[in-house]
């Protein structure tokens, strides 16, 4: 779906010249990226008659008009069987074997670019002869097969999704367990002996050394696993592909660096990458096949293409949710509010279905290994405890202090996402290699293990022990019978402290306690996220939150002389919502999640009101963190709407000009060559009437993808050979449906001199419904069609038929709202 780029290179000889175009100019910039595939090309100097790649934003590229004062050339937009420039595809790159590369020691980024790396899914059915043939022979029965089909894999993705959080949880439990008893059992040995050095030492040593086994994984076998995977399952389920986002080896590294990250003690939760693991378990079920392993299971062979995956994904990505919070409800709405870009009354319930199983499969097992097997106590990874709303309800003086910590949390969210912006931004241009970015990892590590053991060494908080009321209980400097309220904090999984400052009796925190453990842990987190591990936000969210909302409420009752009203624990999780709201400013689902997590519904209004403050307060400094990254990425996002001042940009401005077509019957070497340049990797080409006359308009006839051209000359589906009786039998759906996802590139297809001569008949294979617009329609019209069918080409045509350009998703989410009106971004070849 790469898009060709009028200025970017010198036109094919036969093109004639066309001026520059203000703001169009190809910004070439080399940055970091999710797939990790090409950070570390080597600077290449520009080509001869290439403008210079300006990384700053200055020069035409920037100086340029207004988008809309655009002059429009008329030159030739339709050129048969010629080239234009863009960006090499991913299977491409993979093949090519380059000399080794150097890393510069700073990689410039500027965050108005646009990536032409990440190509468009397609969501849109091609519906060309094969297609409709198939579906006139599917009967009644079939199609009832199909759809149960459908239910079986979303139980299948439940199920697998609950063992991988089952697993998950067990093994950390395991080894936390383990490390802490190791360092506590060390620390009461030299609290008595002397020499608590010793002990901190081996603390950090201990976090470093787990810590870089996780981000060693990350770094170097899949980059793509690395964070929570929730922006690129965003990206996915809005339609772009992301390379290496749904494959097996990702969830192993996925699954094995959420483990050692939460065990090497980083300021991390284990639940935000639970939703990337079900999107990619979601992936593979669903095609009943592994292309890592090379195994065909011959099962599901009706749901290889990118429609029905996305669907899945979608389902996989809320049965993560479920798992994670054990709230099925949440997992459906999360997918609905923060995922799919495009949605169905079925898909809702296959969606809480599959949601229903992962929460049930999870609950069943954990309770099991608890020794409880018929209770089902276990419904999330995360279990805030039950709230019981007799002796916690809330009046109604209380709803605008609610509504004071919505803003609290708005504002430290837009903090923390504007620190992490700064921080990211410098990750991306000085810690590019995956050995600084390991060494940063064990940086954190230390500094995490440091950090707590100063404050629990300075803290003087004691407070009497109780039965089961502290896992590791930690005595240090304390009386015989206490312990040190602040180590409850730190020897602890994130899911368990968060747990405690919401159930904990008032008294067993001291505020001075809670404020540093705020201070300290907000900016722990702030650094941790973005590092190249794989580890979660919400948790960090939720326990930074609990803790000054646990603060506010210990404020609160002393204000008030011990008012009945004024729990601590109840203004813990009106915090935590607050604080996760004002991060990641989702809404609906989050009121959800946390009612369901809470088991509470008492607390739905509050907590709603508190979260849309955050998000209202949060969203007029900085944006939300996960679409702050999305950004960063370059990625080509498509919003739900165009941008609102975009009505005076019309599709003749936007689109892609000229257009690689091809005729309805094409000379196979023509086709070859075109897809073999490497300067113009389009992805859809137009198709017109094949006419002896040059006067006679082409008019379009269809429009036909890369991959299917590469699967006809690979099984060389030429007339000549027709003719002759050499085609063993008719191509089928099926054969394009094998070659999915990844379609061999065009160098691994060999074509002989002979067979250059031939000719391939396109008609059976093109889609000959293609959607159009006229080249007048304004931009937010293009936009709504676009968006709302999920499509990845839309051709732009004339008052003849006659095709005039394309618009990809590139071309329009390079128009976006900034702060001093549309803006128009750049591409980077990255």
């Amino acid at each position: 779906m790469s898009r060709p780029e009028p200025d970017a290179e010198p036109r094919a000889a036969a093109a004639p010249a066309e001026r520059p175009r203000p703001g169009r100019m190809a910004n070439v910039a080399k940055k970091v990226s999710w797939s990790g595939r090409d950070r570390d090309e080597e600077d290449e100097p520009p080509a001869a008659g290439e403008a210079t790649p300006l990384l700053n934003g200055a020069g035409p590229g920037a100086a340029g008009g207004p988008p809309h004062s655009r002059p429009f050339t008329h030159s030739p937009f339709l050129r048969l069987g010629q080239l234009s420039s863009v960006d090499l595809d991913d299977n491409v790159r993979e093949l090519e074997t380059a000399a080794p590369n150097q890393f510069p020691s700073e990689i410039p980024h500027n965050e108005k670019l646009l990536s032409l790396k990440y190509e468009s899914l397609d969501y849109d059915n091609c519906e060309n002869q094969l297609f409709l043939e198939e579906e006139r022979r599917i009967n009644h029965t079939a199609f009832r097969t199909v759809e149960i089909k459908r239910w079986v894999i979303c139980a299948m993705i439940g199920i697998l999704t609950g063992l991988v959080a089952c697993f998950i949880d067990i093994v950390v439990e395991k080894l936390a367990g383990l490390k802490f008893s190791v360092v506590k059992d060390n620390i009461d040995k030299f609290t008595e002996k002397g020499g608590l050095s010793f002990s901190l030492l081996l603390w950090a040593t201990l976090n470093s050394s787990v810590v870089m086994v996780g981000s060693i994984i990350v770094a170097f076998i899949e980059p793509v696993a690395a964070g929570s995977g929730i922006p690129q399952i965003k990206c996915y389920l809005n339609g772009v592909k992301v390379p290496h986002v749904v494959r097996l080896k990702t969830l192993l590294i996925k699954v094995c660096g959420v483990i050692l990250s939460v065990v090497g003690g980083l300021a991390v939760g284990k639940e935000g990458p639970m939703i990337h693991s079900g999107a990619v378990i979601a992936a593979g079920i669903s095609q009943g096949r592994s292309t890592s392993l090379k195994r065909d299971f011959k099962i599901f062979e009706y749901f290889r293409r990118d429609t029905e995956k996305r669907d899945f994904v979608s389902a996989g990505a809320a049965a993560g949710v479920s798992a994670a919070f054990g709230a099925p409800v949440g997992g459906v709405l999360f997918s609905l509010e923060e995922g799919a870009s495009f949605w169905n009354q079925f898909l809702t319930w296959r969606i809480f279905f599959a949601s229903m199983i992962s929460t049930f499969t999870l609950n069943s097992i954990l309770s099991f290994y608890h020794g409880n097997p018929w209770d089902l106590s276990s419904p999330g990874l995360i279990n805030f405890g039950r709230f019981d709303s007799e002796k916690l309800g809330y009046t109604f003086q209380e709803i605008p202090i609610f509504i004071v910590m919505g803003v609290v949390g708005g504002i430290l969210g837009a903090i923390f996402n504007a620190l992490n912006y700064w921080l990211t931004m410098f990750r991306i241009r000085y810690i590019h290699r995956p050995c600084l970015q390991v060494i940063e990892a064990m940086l954190v590590a230390a500094v995490t293990a440091s950090v707590g053991f100063v404050m629990i060494y300075c803290s003087s908080d004691c407070q009497p022990l109780q039965e089961d009321s502290v896992a590791y209980p930690l005595q240090l400097f304390c009386a015989d019978g206490e312990y040190n309220s602040m180590a409850t904090a730190f020897f602890n999984t994130p899911e368990k402290s968060v747990v405690s400052l919401f159930h904990n009796p008032p008294g067993s925190y001291n505020p001075m306690t809670l404020g540093m453990f705020t201070l300290m842990y907000f900016f722990l987190a702030c650094w941790t996220y973005g590092l190249t591990v794989s580890a979660g936000v919400f948790i960090p969210s939720l326990l930074i939150g609990a803790a000054w909302g646990r603060l506010f409420g210990i404020s609160l009752a002393y204000l008030t002389s011990g008012a009945v009203w004024a729990d601590p624990g109840k203004y813990a999780l009106m915090g935590a919502a607050a604080q996760l709201g004002g991060i990641v400013r989702m809404t609906l689902s989050l009121t959800v999640i946390m009612m369901e997590a809470t088991g509470n519904v008492t607390y739905g209004f509050p907590i709603m009101l508190a979260l849309m403050t955050a998000k209202i307060v949060g969203d007029y400094f900085v944006e939300g963190l996960y679409d702050m990254h999305i950004q960063l990425q370059s990625v080509p996002f498509l919003h739900w709407e165009a941008p609102v001042t975009s009505h005076s940009l019309t599709a003749r401005e936007v689109m892609s000009a000229p257009v690689t077509c091809l005729r309805r019957i094409e000379k196979v070497g023509t086709v070859v060559d075109i897809l073999s340049d490497t300067s113009s990797n389009h992805n859809g080409f137009p198709v017109v009437e094949s006419s002896p006359d040059p006067t006679q308009v082409a008019g379009l006839r269809g429009l036909i993808l890369r991959s299917q051209l590469i699967v006809l000359l690979k099984h060389k589906v030429f007339v000549e050979r027709a003719n002759l009786n050499l085609v063993q039998r008719r191509l089928k759906l099926k054969d394009f449906r094998d070659a999915y996802p990844r379609f061999p590139p065009i160098q691994s297809i060999h074509v002989s001199q002979d067979e250059r001569e031939c000719m391939m008949d396109l008609t059976e294979f093109m889609n000959p419904s293609p959607y159009t617009v006229p080249q007048d329609a304004s931009l937010p019209r293009v936009f709504k069609l676009f968006r709302a069918l999920g499509l990845r080409h839309l051709v732009v045509v004339d008052n003849h038929n006659e095709v005039v350009g394309l618009v990809t998703r590139k071309d329009l989410a390079r128009y976006r709202l900034g702060k001093e009106g549309l803006e128009e971004l750049s591409l980077a070849q990255t």
